[in-house]
């Protein structure tokens, strides 16, 4: 008897299935990976070892995390200009507010002021209608300018305690990382089980992907915006803890370019910036690509200008291609 996977319906079913794993948004940022983590192997002897595998995932923490809620926005086919000044601002506030609250008052201090700020950014969004990038660039120029003058543009050392815990280090087997890493990949798997087993993943999908649609399904998109902005500026006050157990400092200059690169990240892991299309699997893998390229080529002696160039490079194909599936699909 002949195999049915040799027959010539089996290789057409072979074909099709190829072809849908091919068009999966996750096979190119992952096979990206692997090439950019061989290149680097044969290029230094000190990339594929373990300290600096896990250095790799200690640089990639801030902007990992951010990079989860500007996921969650992007889906929506909307951005968010201003997580990564809200993310700075929630690292003053912690600073700050902790002199004469204490470590737990700055933190409280933190997630409660970016809320409100998430909040705001989602309503107006929501309710008005005004485009995300318009919204969210008036809201980073606020919230810079306001983080100035609360700081006074003074750094402000914070001591070891509660609020640097997340650079705190832990070792697992034969390896060491720290407690930032190990946030930032229980945030990533939190993100995709609500993005794929429940039903508010489902209706921000559907949010982004047709709002239409969802709205005569009967999907409050109203609601979904204002939640996924709020969200998304609760993960920037983690993502303020987490710097400050990187960098004991709140510095209201630090992270300038934090909200182009949580955009890089996402962008590059696969997700349609029209929405509707990606996850937070591929942004960790976005994340890493980007930082696995400026650790590598850092090795290697490269100018960090090139590093930027190389950077711009992968945002841009990943957009092109992006823009080759959509019009596939349509």
């Amino acid at each position: 008897m002949s195999d049915p996977a040799l027959t010539p319906s089996g290789t057409a079913r072979g074909r099709v299935n190829l072809a849908m794993v091919l068009r999966n948004p996750l096979i190119g940022p992952l096979a990206a990976l692997v090439v950019a983590v061989a290149v680097f192997s044969l290029a230094t002897d000190t990339f594929l070892t373990a300290n600096n595998l896990s250095l790799i995932l200690q640089q990639s923490v801030v902007i990992g995390m951010l990079a989860v809620g500007q996921t969650l926005i992007i889906l929506t086919a909307g951005i968010d200009l201003s997580i990564g000044a809200l993310a700075v601002l929630g690292t003053i506030l912690m600073a700050k507010v902790s002199l004469d609250q204490g470590p737990v008052g700055g933190l409280v201090a933190a997630v409660v002021v970016l809320g409100v700020l998430g909040l705001v950014n989602g309503t107006v969004v929501a309710a008005l209608r005004l485009p995300p990038f318009i919204v969210t660039l008036g809201m980073l120029t606020v919230v810079y300018a306001a983080t100035q003058l609360y700081a006074g543009s003074t750094t402000y050392a914070v001591p070891d305690g509660l609020l640097t815990a997340l650079g705190n280090r832990i070792s697992i087997g034969n390896a060491s990382t720290t407690w930032g890493v190990v946030v930032m990949l229980g945030l990533y798997v939190g993100a995709w089980y609500v993005l794929t087993q429940t039903s508010a993943g489902k209706h921000l999908y559907a949010v982004g992907g047709n709002p239409e649609a969802a709205r005569l399904s009967g999907i409050r998109d109203t609601r979904v915006l204002v939640s996924v902005y709020f969200s998304a500026a609760l993960i920037a006050a983690l993502g303020a803890w987490a710097a400050l157990g990187r960098i004991p400092n709140a510095d209201p200059n630090a992270y300038q370019n934090a909200n182009l690169e949580t955009i890089t990240a996402v962008v590059i892991g696969g997700t349609s910036l029209f929405g509707g299309r990606g996850g937070v699997v591929g942004t960790l893998v976005g994340t890493l690509i980007v930082a696995v390229l400026r650790n590598g080529l850092t090795q290697a002696g490269i100018d960090n200008l090139y590093q930027n160039i190389a950077t711009g490079i992968l945002v841009v194909a990943a957009v092109a291609l992006d823009q080759v599936a959509r019009r596939r699909t349509q």
